[in-house]
């Protein structure tokens, strides 16, 4: 071979001796051939690629400047290599050549040829570059000519130095051609790595920089720069966000997914069909066989059969739908990138073990003092070039990698989106709504964590082979040893992580419980200020969190014993293979190169064996989230064609012997069904519950498994449920729901739906924000709003299931007369109404009435009632119950004037009277309760009030929207304070911070100490060279190795276990602080800041107190020491080493400082845009039908497309800057290898081999642990975030002080008089007063009733008699004793109230009469008694130890609301304010509630909130308000009397 090629070049090929001596070079012929072929076979391997694009069209692309540029520098390479042929040919067989001298070699003749064939398909790749779409330069064509220009430098050198020596020029012409051509190369090859901008590009380029992007920025990410400065200059906003490359979009991924998920779940369908199939023949040949079998034998397999149905049936319910196509489907969505990661990750494996060879080179290199300087240098530069190769793989890989984990996660979101969309009643039974969003938070980001690690699949046990394979070379089979320890320990860590896996469960039992019952105070949290019962509350919390801590230590010293182990493996690992390799023979002697090598692959095997188990268990979680998702993606559709819509019936509506399920296995809910109903007619559907009215509308609707028959609807479908469906937007597009704004028609809609006055009411009118679920609109205003959309619609069809039910009476009738009736706005629809309101009835052109699912009789009022079927049967029922109510209303509204200036529209009180909960978002209180009163007939009555009502000024109105709104959240921006960190440790408690910390240091100096005995170990190999080893020394050097090894461990323990300590006391101080002081927190703090907020507190923020910042603190400590060793290491062996270290920490710093802004925006704008993810995906499943019935699901669709592109346009970009920070964070740790490597090579004279090995094995794994510190750093940045958050709720002001010095009587009040003495209250300093100087007596036992309008200060009254609001002026006695001087529990513990709403807590029924436990069982009998509750009590399982559920939903309003009466019976107080506490209750209840006060508390003082007359006609006096004055006072008669006063 080499001969060959030594006649092609006319020289020696190859000789060693150019390189043993120290100014090395390489021989002429190589420089020719190899160093030629290198760079131009590159070329020559890509071309093909980009050749494709040259048989396309091309692209309208101009030609720019720089590719003229291009293509020119190309063309003056080409005359050049073209110069030098005839050169040649002249030189051999020109006129003045000489024909007996020796002809020139082939070479010179090959490579101008190939050189100028190259540089014509240089100029063709240019071109396809500018053809290609989008593109702005070639990553390929940059790299080719790097190669060419690097490996030109040695002819370069070769030619310089020859002239030099020589001091004369051999060959000119030739000479001068590389010269130039090397400086046309060394141009081109600074082109390349400049952008050609297309103008396309350009306008593409604002919005997204990355599209300019040239090859060398993209693999340095430096196109994200821009980014990072905004963010550095000031907080990043959503605006910010740049937008999403069109392949990364949500359209664009699932477009693809989709069409391959489609033929792979046909191909699944298939399979399964095929198995099923197979059993079913199985079965029958079974059957067959088993007839002649005799009885005993039966009798066995009976039994046997009888386990095997068991097993049998679980398997077939695991395996009845089609499986094993979702991870399919994903490889062939992704199979590029999957490949591409594959091959970068294969690449950054083998890169990964150079670093250890090299590193032995360079030990045997200072061991070597005859070796040339130059290859010490040659080493470095290599050390560096590979460390830095790694680098730009390694990110490029993560890069890759996490995109494609989004890509997958996306694709399965909107893929389950999409399903949900049009999934069957059947499907949608075996999985509930927050199942379904489970399954697009929870299953779709295991697929994301999945897709991560994927690789690492095949690449641990690859690393793990190329390790062991590389230490077997080193240290022959000793390394068995250390690989059993690493093997021993993966069981011991799998059992430990199995076991803290229980306690965690066991924890989140306890988290739950505290959440529980946290909840419960805060939604009760009135009642517990009205009753005094904070303390009994905040120590069940107390008992539960302390519990909580246990476990929590627990697993503390459980991961504390993990770490212990984890921390001495590496020494342990190490100590067993020197032990055992130094052992086996005499011979063996550790030196250095063995040593240091071996111990940097040992690093690098660390990794895979204690992540193995880790991504098993991922895998197996994965494994469960993937069946649910194949199960809900598998199952069925809704049957389309189960409704027709065939405009050229005559019918509006036709059903055709209609049979209907909910689903496919279940009964009919209706039987053989016929309707024919003609177009503009008004049908109504009535039925007792449960008659198959609901199935009906949904059967039209096409929602019900269809049995038998055929419905056609002609035109299109408004549909309004029973339940309205409310978005979270504005009302107006509430309203539109997708439509086109026309502004006419939207009026019209909003006033016949008697809208008008809400909006009023609202703080934005039509643009206020809807609360999610509609939360701050009442029942019956969102039934309006639902209507309101129908009637928008203006469809052709309306489906009203029952819109009137939720609506008072007289609203009732409004809308019934504006829209739906035979003059409204609908009148020439088709219509086809749900109702029980019988009133409406003789107003229908048609009435279906429905017996069990079939139509029992059809025909107009008159006809129906005449033929005494059972629509006469359904008018008694219903007519007994309306004329009943009837009734009631005549006796409490005997006077009804009264009760015009009562009523508003419905559901928002504005004024300050229902304490000051906000407009937009209390929940409403319950529309009847607020309204029994209001039954007028007559529209104008209630117009008349609206105009009455807001007799408050506008101006009033504009200042009460900004006070009333709730407060946004402070969200945090820029640096945490570091106040916030001393606090912290503060309640860790100095002395465990301390010594924790003195653990780990003591800890990081035995780690440092242990390999500097190591690296003095491994100078023995010099001074024992061929002699024997003394067995002392060796066994002495091995003890103190171990001994120091298992310092560190011991070191670890302690401190981590001190760490735990105390983070444990840290998070109970925080905690106790949080609970006591959200209890001490005024009523005020309570109506203006949302529950979830606090709620959140409690739960995400002392979670991450709990958890994460024990955890991240440790982290960081651990990496801010490593770092510092590792330099202290570097500095040791090399001072000079500290003049790099400065300008290194300073560069450090900026850029962590220039990032972490940044990266930190980034991850709170992500929170932030994901909430609406799955918000908005929660909405779609409640409201399914509706978006069905209207047609919508496009618009749906898009809507979560577009959410989800939100969100990733802040994913993407904090992906980004993290591989950005990484990027350049490497590129500093592979500085510090070099330089520890250079300053080696510099000083190896004073050096001895052992600490090079140290300094250089050290600064391997320095960019590893600055990757930590960074990533800790900013972890630990972020979770801190949740101390200052808690610290904020834990510092709210207080309200007074619940027992003071001066303490009441015992058996205060005795009397029970109450006086108010010129008193005037506001609810906040900046807001004006709500009572304006009340004075008024009120002697013992009398029964006061308060009535006014709605804000004239009824409730704020009571409030103020328990202190709820302070007084700004006057003063309220009771049995002459000044309340303000007291402590609030004496003075709240001594009255009592029933609240309007009955509130009770999850708990015992006991605890909720007396949560102090200080009345005996007997007493609870008799009040329960009292209260007609005891027969109910006596027949639950368990009596009064009966689980409450949350909020009392196992209990019906009115029981509640007698256990309230029950609570109040119990404190046998002698003042007793009642809140309308009868508001909620049928009217059979409240004359029993009604007697019972009438007689157990006629020794009392009640004062009683009424909303009905009838309960205070009996009262001593009545006291009527009015904007916080009292304008009337004295007993009912009297008033009734006075025509012209408030009360009449």
């Amino acid at each position: 071979m080499s001969a060959a090629l030594e006649e092609y070049c006319g020289s020696i090929f190859w000789n060693a001796s150019y390189l043993q001596r120290p100014d090395p070079d390489l021989p002429i012929c190589v420089e020719r051939t190899v160093l030629v072929w290198l760079p131009l076979a590159f070329l020559w391997l890509c071309a093909p690629w980009g050749f494709t694009t040259l048989c396309k069209k091309p692209a309208k692309a101009p030609l720019s400047k720089l590719y003229i540029c291009k293509q020119v520098v190309a063309g003056l390479l080409l005359l050049t290599a073209i110069a030098e042929l005839p050169l040649t040919l002249a030189e051999d067989y020109g006129p003045s050549s000489d024909s007996t001298a020796q002809k020139h070699p082939v070479v010179l003749y090959a490579n101008p040829v190939l050189f100028a064939v190259s540089w014509v398909v240089v100029m063709l790749c240019q071109e396809c570059v500018r053809r290609r779409p989008r593109s702005v330069d070639s990553g390929s064509l940059f790299m080719f000519w790097l190669l060419q220009v690097l490996c030109a430098v040695f002819q370069f050198q070769t030619l310089l130095r020859d002239a030099l020596n020589k001091e004369e020029i051999d060959d000119l012409p030739r000479f001068c051609l590389f010269y130039i051509s090397n400086g046309l190369q060394l141009i081109a090859l600074v082109l390349s790595a400049i952008a050609d901008v297309s103008p396309e590009v350009k306008i593409i380029s604002q919005t997204n920089p990355e599209a300019k992007a040239t090859f060398l920025s993209r693999i340095t990410f430096s196109w994200f720069n821009s980014m990072l400065i905004k963010g550095f200059k000031r907080p990043l906003v959503q605006e910010d966000m740049w937008d999403l490359n069109e392949k990364d979009s949500t359209q664009t991924i699932c477009r693809e997914f989709e069409d391959i998920m489609a033929k792979e779940l046909k191909k699944a369908h298939s399979r399964l069909q095929k198995k099923q199939n197979k059993r079913k023949t199985k079965n029958d040949h079974q059957s067959g066989l088993a007839k002649g079998v005799s009885q005993d034998v039966l009798v066995m397999e009976e039994m046997g059969k009888k386990k095997e149905k068991k097993k049998k049936k679980k398997k077939d319910s695991e395996s009845d739908y089609p499986n094993s196509w979702l991870v399919p489907t994903i490889a062939k969505t992704f199979k590029g990138v999957l490949l591409e990661t594959a091959l970068y990750k294969l690449i950054q494996d083998i890169l990964a073990f150079a670093s250890p060879q090299f590193l032995k080179l360079m030990i045997s290199f200072t061991q070597d003092k005859t070796s040339h300087a130059w290859t010490g240098y040659l080493y470095a530069v290599l050390l560096l070039v590979v460390a830095f190769l790694q680098s730009v793989i390694l990110q490029q890989y993560y890069n890759r990698c996490l995109i494609l984990g989004i890509k997958v996660r996306v694709a399965l979101m909107a893929a389950v989106y999409k399903k949900a969309l049009v999934v069957s009643n059947d499907s949608r039974k075996e999985s509930t709504a927050g199942e379904i969003v489970n399954l697009i938070s929870a299953d779709a980001q295991r697929f994301n964590k999945v897709t991560n690690v994927l690789h690492l699949l095949w690449s641990y046990p690859l690393q793990i082979a190329l390790a062991i394979a590389f230490l077997w070379i080193e240290l022959g089979p000793s390394v068995l040893a250390g690989l059993l320890v690493m093997v021993l320990m993966v069981p011991i860590n799998g059992w430990l992580a199995t076991k803290s896996r229980g306690f965690q469960v066991e924890n989140m039992k306890f988290k739950d419980t505290r959440m529980k019952i946290v909840n419960d105070i805060l939604n009760g949290i009135k009642v517990l200020k009205y009753y005094a019962w904070e303390s009994s509350f905040e120590a069940q919390v107390q008992e539960i969190r302390e519990k909580e801590l246990k476990v929590m230590r627990k697993f503390a010293y459980l991961s504390s014993v993990s770490t212990f182990i984890f921390s001495c493996a590496p020494a342990i690992v190490s100590l067993a293979t020197f032990a055992v390799f130094v052992s086996v023979s005499p011979d063996n002697i550790l030196d250095a190169e063995k040593a240091f090598t071996s111990i940097s692959l040992f690093n690098i095997l660390r990794l895979p064996l204690t992540m193995l188990p880790e991504l098993i268990s991922i895998m197996v979680q994965t494994t469960v989230s993937k069946k649910r998702l194949e199960k809900f993606l598998s199952g069925d559709d809704l049957d389309t064609m189960s409704v027709t819509r065939d405009d050229s019936h005559s019918a509006a509506v036709s059903m055709t012997d209609g049979t209907y399920a909910w689903e496919r296995d279940t009964e009919p809910v209706l039987k053989n069904v016929s309707l024919d109903i003609k177009p503009g007619r008004l049908v109504a559907v009535v039925g007792a519950v449960g008659s198959g009215k609901t199935s009906l509308i949904s059967a039209l609707l096409g929602e019900l498994h269809s049995l038998r028959g055929r419905i056609n609807i002609k035109g299109s479908v408004a549909y309004v449920p029973q339940q309205a469906w409310i978005q979270n937007t504005t009302l107006k597009d509430n309203i539109l729901f997708g439509s086109n704004l026309d502004e006419e028609h939207y009026l019209s809609v909003v006033d016949a739906c008697a809208l008008g006055p809400d909006l009023d009411l609202l703080p934005g009118r039509d643009q206020t924000e809807i609360g999610v679920k509609g939360i701050n609109l009442s029942g019956g205003q969102k039934q309006r709003v639902s209507l309101a959309r129908a009637v928008y619609s203006s469809a052709d069809v309306y489906l009203l299931d029952d819109p009137l039910s939720a609506v008072d009476s007289h609203v009732g009738k409004h809308l019934f007369e504006r829209v739906i009736g035979p003059k409204g706005l609908l009148k020439d629809k088709t219509r086809i109404l749900v109702t029980h309101g019988i009133s409406f009835l003789p107003y229908v052109d048609e009435i279906i009435v429905l017996v069990n699912g079939v139509v029992s009789e059809v025909g107009s009022y008159d006809g129906l009632r005449a033929s005494k079927g059972a629509f006469s049967e359904f008018l008694e029922t219903y007519g007994k119950d309306e004329s009943n109510n009837a009734d009631a209303r005549k006796a409490s509204a005997q006077e009804s004037d009264y009760e015009q200036i009562d009523t508003l529209p419905e559901g928002l009180e504005p004024q300050a009277d229902d304490s000051l909960e906000d407009i937009v978002s209390s929940t409403l209180k319950r529309e009847n309760s607020l309204r029994h009163s209001q039954r007028h007939s007559k529209r104008n009555g209630s117009v008349r009030v609206r105009k009455n009502s807001s007799v408050r000024s506008k101006k009033d109105s504009g200042d009460k929207k900004g006070q009333r709104l709730i407060e946004k959240e402070a969200m945090e921006t820029g640096r945490v304070k570091f106040s916030v960190y001393l606090q912290y440790m503060r309640s860790m408690g100095w002395c465990f911070v301390t010594w924790s910390f003195l653990f780990y240091f003591i800890q990081n100096v035995a780690i440092i100490g242990q390999n500097l005995w190591l690296s003095d170990w491994t100078d023995d190999s010099v001074e024992y060279f061929n002699t024997t080893y003394p067995a002392h020394i060796r066994d002495m050097r091995i003890g103190v190795f171990g001994a120091l090894g298992l310092a560190q461990g011991f070191l670890v323990f302690f401190g981590t276990i001190l760490i735990a300590d105390g983070s444990i006391s840290a998070s109970r101080t925080l905690h106790t602080n949080l609970l006591s002081n959200i209890l001490k927190a005024p009523m005020v703090f309570f109506d203006t800041t949302p529950s979830g907020r606090i709620v959140n507190r409690f739960a995400k923020d002392i979670f991450t107190v709990d958890e994460m910042i024990p955890m991240s603190f440790r982290s960081w400590i651990f990496s801010i020491l490593g770092v510092l060793g590792t330099l202290f290491v570097i500095c040791l062996a090399t001072p000079i080493f500290i003049a790099v270290v400065v300008p290194m920490a300073v560069v450090y710093y900026f850029v962590q400082r220039f990032y972490v802004p940044t990266s930190r925006q980034l991850r709170r704008l992500d929170s932030v845009s994901r909430s609406p993810i799955y918000s908005h995906f929660g909405e779609t499943i409640s409201g399914l039908s509706v978006i069905r019935a209207y047609g919508h699901q496009q618009r749906f669709l898009k809507q979560n497309e577009d959410t989800i592109d939100q969100n990733l346009k802040s994913v993407y970009p904090w992906f980004v800057s993290n591989r950005w920070l990484a990027m350049r964070l490497e590129c500093l740790g592979n500085l510090v290898v070099f330089f520890a490597a250079l300053f080696a090579v510099i000083s190896r004279d004073s050096l001895n081999s052992g600490l090079v090995g140290l300094s250089i094995s050290y600064a391997l794994s320095m960019t590893q642990i600055l990757n930590w510190l960074v990533r800790m750093t900013s972890e630990l940045e972020t979770n801190i975030v949740a101390v200052e958050r808690v610290r904020e709720y834990a510092e709210i002001k207080n309200e007074a002080p619940w027992i003071t010095s001066n303490r009441p009587p015992d058996d205060w009040p005795t009397a029970g008089n109450i006086r108010f003495d010129n008193y005037k209250v506001r609810y906040r300093p900046e807001l004006e007063l709500i009572l304006h100087g009340i004075t008024c007596d009120i002697a013992s036992t009398e029964k006061i009733g308060i009535v006014g309008r709605t804000g004239a200060g009824k409730s704020s009254l009571t409030n103020c008699l328990f202190r709820i609001i302070e007084a700004s002026e006057g003063r309220i006695l009771i049995d002459g004793i000044d309340i303000s001087t007291l402590g609030l529990h004496d003075l709240r513990s001594r009255l009592t109230i029933i609240p309007q709403d009955p509130v009770l807590f999850s708990g015992t029924l006991r605890m909720n009469l007396d949560p102090f436990e200080k009345s005996s069982d007997e007493e609870i009998w008799t009040v329960l008694e009292l209260a007609h509750l005891k027969d109910y009590v006596r027949g639950l399982p368990t009596g009064l130890q009966h689980e409450v559920s949350e909020g009392g939903e196992n209990l019906s309003v009115g029981q509640r609301q007698l256990l309230c009466l029950a609570r109040a019976l119990l404190r046998k107080s002698r003042i007793l304010i009642l809140d309308e506490a009868t508001a909620a209750v049928d009217l059979e209840t409240d004359d029993l509630i009604q007697n019972t006060l009438r007689t157990e508390f006629s020794h009392c003082t009640v004062l009683t909130i009424a909303h009905r007359l009838s309960t205070i006609l009996d009262s001593s006096r009545v006291m009527v308000l009015d904007f916080g004055q009292i304008v009337e006072f004295d007993s009912p008669s009297v008033l009734l009397n006075n025509k012209q006063g408030h009360f009449y």
